[in-house]
């Protein structure tokens, strides 16, 4: 493309058309024999005016009307006939006369339709004995060149994608396009034309026979359009669909490819009146239904072009349930509609409901229909009721209604919902409900192994209930994204794993869940949540914390149990970042979240996480009858060591905290007695004993790093780091707090060997984050004021830093300094504050000896 510096200003010229105005430029007394053909809008009228302002400034005269039939022609005279296509056969036999004769120099524009027999006999003949051009759409660069030429726009890359995209290049488009947009307060990134562009389209759109604005408006309502489909909606048979859709090409409202640009669609559907609208997409609407067809492009399109309301209400209900997969949220808004239209509610609206997550909307409409419904329909809506409930911690209300329902799938969640509640009954029960006329679908079968997992939970090994989990969680991958569920079989399998210590198997499911869509946006918080908490426990904590953020982007706040884990969470991150700050912060909000969700099965792992916070807060007391719950739930169900054991490893933790060795020692009797039962518990039970020896000052350093690795292995990777820490600061073997020191340093994935820019890890900085410290202390300094604070002097602080004894005073000196203490007596005051703030467990006296047992 280039700019033709002879033509009129605006002209935007392909290579083919720069090329046939040089030559008569050039020669304009030449051999001239041109058939110009391209739609409305294309430039045809523009370009015969150019080539008739060359031959004028050339002194030929130009004849702008075809001849009369015996009408005769001056040879030297060069003739510019527009619109040929509407010409009758007498005056096209006569300009095929002039072509045939050879003498005569003459362009002929026209349209591509419509085109009798005689008329195609001159274009042919044209072609034959001249050149023939098509014009066709501007090319991008075309757009912006010819936006180059209105200098008040400017030439930004976005503004000529946007006119581009909305003309589609039609050149009579971009030109009012770009003649509306000029002074515009705003035009990059403009997302509708002016309204006075689109109103330039009325006249257009006037002057088309009804059944060409029939078929405009069916094409404008989006999706793909089959011929039998508009011949009934148009009442023509296939040659008279043909031969309006080659009329409308020809007018430069439809493109090639069968489309409408987005400019011509929006003026179609805003100026075509309202009555003709309606007829033509209900009329669309009605067949794409009675065929089976898909209706939600059509549904989308209408409301791009703000019609929904012109859908009728089963349209609606059926552009819903397409929807409903996919988009939830948007298939609850379409039942809305379909409903305002005149359809009664159904429990498929409460579904959508549910599955987009809002649980409110849910159990209004599904509490409405358990009143007012047909029996098959409230037996969906006790399960839209059930599965919300779920989600807000009212499980035994939940149970009821899964029950209720009769459904196999229902009777599975039943059992589900039981357990958790600590319901030994259950674990009797039957999944197979009521199955009569109940087809084995994938979202049933799913169901039966959901129930059949957590059963094997409780009363068998852990291992045939991550199989039965995961086997379930595998079932609802194809198509589970409108699966409705009280909880997803993924997250009790993440659940699971993480008690079994099995991380990567319940990461891998909850990343398959989650690129599923598993449960749709209902149940991808809680998938988050775990990968978040599998996160934390590993001592990726900055990761963990960006997990979490994700979870609330939406803007929608959290369901009970959704807001317990979230709580923990944050609290577990605040505990192993040794920000004391955060922990007071976040314990209001932690207590609310466990008085909001009550005590069941699947929320134990956030109790013990918030029991050690509690108890690093001084305020464990205010948990204990929710901890106490739990433990009563346990014992309902005989003490299950897979949901047990990690209950009396945080008790263990919170009984450290606050000094109570008789409680840390009943939970590490607990663990012990639990150690047979799978390998994590057998892991757990070693490190909890090996721990409070170490506080009671027997430290065991091969005993001690097999039980740090083995929690590393298991998961446990900070709690292992912290183990090999507290001991390390403990012992007074130099060898053995070397070999201690080296092992947190690796189970907590810094380089060992004290590299520059690396310090050994004592105490809790074991499973310090890298980041900026409080007052101004570096992680050497602190690391320095523990062992300060622990009576060593500067030479045995040195040599377990491996630092010299005057490096030691010269950090002691610089913290003084930094924190403006008089004297020693006041820095020290001041480093205790410093690093029980920072630290979460130094309990520096030892504890008395353990009972003999």
């Amino acid at each position: 493309m280039i700019m033709n510096d002879l033509a009129a200003p605006g002209l935007t010229l392909d290579k083919g058309l720069q090329a046939l105005l040089d030559t008569v430029a050039q020669d304009p007394t030449g051999p001239l024999a041109v058939g110009v053909a391209g739609p409305a809008g294309h430039g045809k009228t523009a370009l015969l005016a150019e080539l008739e302002r060359i031959h004028q400034r050339a002194g030929i005269a130009v004849r702008t009307a075809a001849p009369e039939p015996d009408e005769p022609v001056d040879p030297d005279t060069v003739v510019l006939v527009d619109d040929a296509h509407l010409l009758d056969d007498a005056r096209t036999e006569a300009l095929l006369r002039l072509v045939a004769g050879r003498r005569h120099r003459l362009v002929v524009a026209h349209r591509p339709w419509p085109r009798s027999a005689a008329f195609s006999e001159l274009i042919d003949a044209l072609r034959r004995d001249g050149q023939a051009v098509l014009l066709t759409p501007f090319t991008r660069e075309q757009t912006a060149a010819y936006l180059a030429t209105t200098p008040e726009l400017g030439r930004p890359a976005d503004l000529v994608d946007f006119v581009h995209t909305q003309t589609a290049g039609v050149p009579r488009d971009v030109e009012r396009l770009a003649r509306g947009l000029v002074g515009a307060e705003t035009r990059t990134g403009t997302v509708d034309p002016p309204r006075s562009v689109i109103l330039e389209f009325g006249p257009d759109l006037d002057v088309q026979p009804a059944a060409v604005r029939r078929l405009l408006l069916a094409v404008a309502a989006g999706g793909a359009l089959p011929v039998s489909m508009l011949g009934a909606l148009l009442g023509r048979d296939p040659a008279g669909v043909d031969e309006l859709i080659a009329t409308t090409r020809a007018a430069g409202l439809l493109g090639a490819d069968g489309r409408l640009a987005p400019i011509v669609r929006q003026a179609v559907a805003t100026l075509s009146s309202t009555t003709e609208r309606t007829a033509v997409w209900r009329r669309l609407t009605e067949l794409q239904l009675a065929r089976g067809g898909a209706v939600l492009p059509l549904v989308r399109s209408l409301l791009e072009v703000g019609a929904l309301g012109d859908c009728p209400a089963a349209t609606l209900a059926a552009a819903a349930d397409e929807a409903l997969a996919d988009a939830p949220a948007f298939a609850a808004e379409l039942f809305a509609a379909a409903t305002a239209a005149g359809q009664p509610p159904n429990a498929r609206q409460a579904l959508a409901a549910a599955l987009a997550g809002d649980l409110d909307d849910a159990l209004r409409l599904a509490d409405r229909l358990l009143a007012t419904a047909a029996p098959p329909e409230r037996a969906e809506a006790a399960v839209v009721a059930a599965t919300a409930l779920a989600h807000r911690g009212h499980v035994g209300r939940s149970v009821e209604l899964f029950r209720w329902s009769g459904t196999a799938s229902a009777a599975a969640f039943a059992i589900v919902g039981g357990l958790a509640t600590g319901d030994p009954a259950a674990s009797t029960e039957s999944p197979a409900g009521d199955p009569a006329g109940e087809p084995p679908t994938l979202h049933a079968s799913a169901a039966r192994l959901m129930a059949n997992g957590v059963r094997e939970s409780v009363t068998g090994p852990p291992t045939a209930a991550l199989s039965a989990l995961v086997q379930a969680a595998a079932l609802l991958e194809p198509d589970g994204r409108a699966a409705l569920l009280p909880d997803s079989p993924a997250a009790l399998a993440a659940l699971t794993a993480v008690h079994c210590g099995e991380l990567e198997i319940a990461e891998r499911v909850l990343h398959r869940a989650l690129g599923a869509g598993v449960g749709g946006p209902l149940m991808a918080r809680r998938h988050r949540l775990l990968q978040a908490w599998i996160l934390m426990v590993r001592g990726e904590i900055h990761a963990a914390g960006e997990r979490l953020a994700t979870v609330t982007l939406d803007g929608r706040p959290l369901e009970s149990r959704d807001q317990l884990f979230a709580a923990a969470i944050r609290m577990g991150i605040g505990r192993r970042n040794s920000d004391l700050g955060a922990l007071k912060r976040g314990w209001g909000q932690a207590l609310e979240a466990v008085v909001r969700h009550p005590v069941d099965l699947f929320t134990l792992l956030p109790l013990g996480e918030l029991a050690i916070a509690g108890a690093r807060l001084g305020d464990l007391a205010r948990l204990e009858p929710y901890l106490h719950q739990g433990r009563a739930l346990l014992d309902r169900l005989d003490n299950p060591p897979l949901w047990s054991v990690p209950l009396h490893w945080s008790g263990l933790h919170a009984a450290i905290l606050t000094g109570e060795p008789a409680i840390a020692d009943e939970h590490v009797a607990a663990l012990l007695a639990a150690a047979g039962h799978s390998r994590y518990a057998a892991v757990v039970a070693a490190a909890a004993e090996s721990w409070v020896e170490v506080l009671r000052g027997a430290v065991d350093p091969i005993r001690v790093e097999a039980a740090a690795r083995g929690l590393h292995d298991t998961g446990l990777c900070w709690d292992g780091a912290r183990l090999a820490g507290q001991a390390a600061i403990r012992t007074a073997d130099r060898r053995a707090m070397t070999t201690l020191l080296e092992c947190a340093r690796a189970l907590q994935g810094r380089p060992s060997g004290g590299q520059s820019g690396q310090t050994p890890t004592t105490g809790a900085s074991t499973a310090r984050v890298a980041g900026p410290t409080q007052h101004g202390l570096s992680d050497r300094e602190y690391e320095v004021a523990e062992l300060v604070l622990a009576g060593l002097t500067y030479r045995e602080i040195g040599d377990r830093l491996f630092i010299s004894a005057k490096t030691v005073e010269h950090h002691v000196a610089r913290m003084r300094s930094r924190l403006n203490c008089a004297n020693r007596t006041e820095l020290l005051a001041l480093l205790r504050t410093l690093v029980a703030d920072r630290a979460s467990d130094t309990a520096g006296q030892p504890w008395p000896q353990r009972a003999s047992r």
